[in-house]
């Protein structure tokens, strides 16, 4: 680790920037990508979307597979800020990221807060999630509403044009399905200037304007809109009223770049040089709809952006290693392709316009064949994604950088001596919040040999310790998780949490880049740390190939048990109730192989952060007498552990097994934890397993979880209402799975229902 190349924004330009370094990694350097998504939008394919020719997931780009491909980390977070003379971004809801280059590729942010109304009652095409939620209500609505639906498209520029047309061939083609092809929507296309299409030619735009009218389609432009209201908007002095209102028009800078102190133009993009490098500061670059060149104003296109990513590859790779920069010459004239909504196309270049089916087909070979460079990955032989070890002798280091980056890549120590430095931990430990408990009578704001605690009178200590390396690049992500799995253990017997110490191993690099590192992780777990009331006291760090982290958690308890939920409680005739679906294990593991999709992550990463603290209270609450966490054995594993202990059996409903999304179709594909197989051999215990064994349901039972949910046994009577009390907790993945049943002598007490 010795430069961070921070990249804010999946946008054209930097996935192409990822693309770059994945094929020829840059040594020493570390590449992140911040995105507030885990996929990117195509903007040429979204038209393609809104009238039904394309799926969601084809007109996006995986950021979670692209970035693993390239050995880069995704953090999936909204900046909002940058700390310029820190070198940091300050980002929502968790620790500034610190950069030594950075680049932006943010779009552009609609600028609707300038029309009175417009921002509450119009629905901006960006965020383009937003804007297909209420695509996707909308077409629901239709399939109800009496008569014809209204809708506007405020801009009348190349975007709104093809949304238009998309709108109407999609809501016409719904309206047939129905029989109702008479009550066909008004749309009506509203323009502040005097033409459709204002930057193409005027042949292009008559084609373009005789398809509107066959579709009549109202075209209402030459003066802007001035308010909106719910369900109208005033042009001309008049309200006009519709059902929809989608906002189209020029948009400008993300709000937080006019305190960045960059150098922005009027509509509040950054100014760059040439070579796409800031004006104000030579360590920030921009690229796509957020710059802004000095000697062209070029328009708010896709195919820029596209363009730029390798030129901004290269000065990123140039900038890195101290070397000059390249200009960027952006093309005179370029192709635009408008879709007419009916699988044509209308093509524009420069003087030359033309028309057809064709043309549409000859777009929609181009756009699929960019988002296959996305998709579709060299094999690993080839190099591709892969980090190499090499002296970083290429990179602009001072002395100092270069000395320490001689010492990181010599032997180093084993031992006390592979511990991290004191001047490190001391700087750390300055810049997080371990925390306050009463029992905690010696701890890190007076660090000595060892931590001392309380433990309070008529109470009892509850131990346990977890340890794993790395299975996220998000190190703040990994802290939180690690936390949430180690506490589980406390949770599941009912032992309220008071106190952690942690076990970090962390890769050599400079000073610099290790102590932000472990920033990041270490705030990552303080924060669930102190959500469940529990409080650091000390641990051992030391450098190792992986980043890895453990914690042993103390927890307390009433010395009497009264309140304790063991493995050895379960009583015939009781429920069982898992709290959280399964599949963590496989999705992971298909995730190294580029086989998981990012949206499916985001769910997984979700259910691994949610801590089992409430649902450990409201199976308690529910007459719980039986509990474990389901971890690394699997389902079947710990389910196994509870039966032998309590000397009983189960019955499983094996339909009734909940599943993160993806988790089955990754494990159809092979891809199985390596501790599947050993988990696996607890089938001897199943009665009926050959019956079932085919049944691809069956493998999720083996998987093994990180941070995985609760499983306990409840009175039957009382086991809807405890699925229905998690479910309002935010268990949205709690299910009643089987029951348990009388022991017997039998070698194999699991039986499936």
């Amino acid at each position: 680790m010795l430069r961070d190349l921070v990249l804010v924004g999946g946008g054209h330009a930097h996935v192409g920037v990822v693309r770059q370094f994945a094929m020829r990694p840059e040594p020493g350097v570390r590449l992140t990508l911040i995105s507030r998504s885990a996929s990117s939008p195509y903007s040429g394919m979204l038209p393609g979307y809104i009238a039904g020719h394309y799926r969601w997931d084809e007109v996006h780009i995986d950021l979670d597979r692209l970035c693993r491909f390239a050995k880069a980390t995704l953090i999936r977070a909204e900046v909002v800020g940058i700390d310029r003379a820190a070198q940091r971004l300050l980002l929502a809801d968790r620790p500034p990221i610190s950069y030594d280059l950075l680049s932006l590729n943010l779009g552009s942010t609609p600028r609707n807060d300038q029309v009175p109304g417009a921002a509450e009652h119009a629905v901006g095409v960006k965020p383009i999630d937003g804007l297909n939620r209420r695509w996707l209500a909308l077409l629901e609505r239709v399939a109800v509403f009496p008569g014809r639906a209204s809708i506007a498209i405020v801009g009348a520029g190349a975007a709104g044009v093809e949304l238009a047309f998309a709108i109407h061939e999609r809501v016409g083609a719904r309206l047939r399905e129905l029989g109702r092809a008479s009550d066909d929507p008004q749309l009506v296309l509203y323009g502040a200037s005097e033409q459709v299409l204002p930057t193409h030619t005027a042949a292009v735009r008559r084609r373009v304007v005789q398809l509107l009218d066959t579709r009549k389609i109202t075209i209402r432009t030459g003066e802007p809109v001035t308010a909106v209201d719910p369900g109208r908007l005033q042009w001309r002095g008049q309200w006009q009223c519709h059902d929809e209102i989608i906002w189209v028009t020029q948009a400008g800078g993300a709000p937080w770049l006019h305190d960045s102190g960059l150098a922005l133009d009027t509509q509040g993009f950054i100014k760059v040089d040439a070579s796409l490098r800031s004006l104000t500061d030579t360590r920030v670059f921009a690229a796509g709809d957020i710059a802004s060149l000095p000697d062209r104003m070029l328009e708010k296109a896709g195919v820029f952006a596209v363009r730029m990513g390798r030129p901004l590859a290269d000065n990123l790779r140039r900038a890195l290693r101290g070397e000059s920069l390249k200009a960027y010459r952006p093309q005179r004239h370029w192709l635009a392709l408008i879709a007419t909504g009916d699988r044509h196309a209308v093509a524009s270049r420069g003087p030359i316009g033309f028309s057809g089916r064709w043309v549409w087909h000859w777009k929609d070979w181009i756009d699929r064949r960019f988002m296959r460079r996305f998709s579709e990955f060299p094999r690993p032989e080839t190099g591709a994604g892969v980090m190499h070890t090499a002296t970083p002798h290429r990179l602009a280091l001072s002395p100092d950088e270069q000395q320490q980056a001689l010492s990181v890549l010599a032997m180093r120590c084993g031992g006390c001596g592979a511990k991290i430095g004191a001047d490190i931990l001391s700087r750390v430990l300055a810049r997080l919040d371990p925390g306050h408990h009463p029992d905690v009578l010696i701890g890190l704001d007076a660090p000595d040999d060892a931590a001392v605690l309380r433990v309070p009178p008529g109470q009892a200590l509850v131990q346990s310790v977890d340890f794993f390396r790395a299975f996220l690049d998000d190190p703040w992500l990994f802290g939180r998780i690690a936390a949430v799995h180690a506490l589980s253990d406390l949770f599941a017997m009912g032992a309220r949490p008071q106190s952690a110490s942690a076990m970090v191993t962390v890769p050599a690099g400079l000073d610099v880049k290790v102590e932000a590192l472990l920033v990041q992780l270490m705030s990552g777990a303080l924060q669930t740390l102190r959500d469940a009331g529990c409080v650091l006291v000390g641990g051992h760090t030391a450098e190792a190939q992986e980043l890895a982290i453990g914690f042993a958690v103390n927890g307390l308890i009433d010395e009497s048990l009264a309140t304790l939920t063991r493995k050895s409680g379960l009583i015939p005739g009781d429920v069982l109730i898992l709290t959280k679906p399964l599949g963590v294990g496989t999705l992971l593991v298909a995730r190294e192989a580029l086989a998981a999709q990012g949206l499916w992550m985001d769910q997984a990463i979700s259910s691994m952060l949610q801590s089992n603290q409430a649902a450990a209270q409201c199976l308690r609450d529910f007459g719980a007498r039986a509990c474990t966490d389901v971890t690394g054995f699997g389902l079947l594993g710990h389910l196994s552990e509870m039966t032998r202990a309590s000397g009983v059996g189960a019955r499983l409903r094996l339909d009734a097994v909940p599943a993160l999304a993806g988790a089955l179709d990754c494990l159809a594909a092979g891809h199985r934890s390596s501790l599947h197989s050993g988990n696996a051999r607890v089938a001897a215990l199943v009665a009926d397993y050959d019956q079932v064994a085919r049944d691809p349901r069956v493998a999720l039972l083996f998987d093994p979880q990180t941070s995985g949910g609760l499983i306990a046994g409840v009175p039957a009577h009382r086991a809807d209402a405890c699925v229905s009390a998690l479910h309002a907790l935010g268990y949205q993945g709690a299910a009643c799975i089987g029951e348990v049943q009388p022991g017997s002598d039998e070698a194999r007490p699991i039986r499936f229902a």
